[in-house]
């Protein structure tokens, strides 16, 4: 398999990472009676479910431009060092920044976001460069 494949199938394991932290994080902080009944009264999360959440949404707005650059990749056969650190870069900077948001230190999440997003530029610029 390609590395972009790979890549795509590295992200999955992310994406099931972070939803199974956002659930058990919130079932620790609102407690079991609400998660597993209908849900229609609002609760206040914790903070550390809180941040559980915020960092799936901040996923979710980064891993389909990776979807969409490692298909492209993918799709037009397109191998370059750019898109190769890209890849990694991406990949590693997301592994680290769930727990870098988990521990609320100041600044680290900021750092690690910017790590994973200059992976995208990278696989961007080696896309657009090919």
């Amino acid at each position: 398999m390609t590395l972009p494949l790979w890549g795509l199938v590295c992200l999955s394991i992310l994406a099931l990472i972070h939803v199974s932290c956002d659930s058990f994080l919130l079932k620790l902080s609102v407690g079991n009676a609400w998660t597993a009944g209908p849900r229609d009264t609002a609760v206040s999360r914790g903070a550390l479910a809180g941040r559980a959440r915020r960092a799936f949404t901040n996923f979710l707005e980064t891993a389909p431009v990776f979807i969409a650059l490692a298909l492209v990749a993918e799709l037009a056969g397109l191998h370059s060092a750019l898109i190769t650190g890209g890849i990694y870069t991406y990949l590693a900077g997301r592994a680290f920044y769930l727990p870098a948001y988990l521990t609320g230190v100041p600044y680290l999440r900021t750092a690690v976001w910017l790590i994973a997003t200059s992976g995208l530029a990278a696989m961007l610029a080696g896309v657009l460069l090919a």
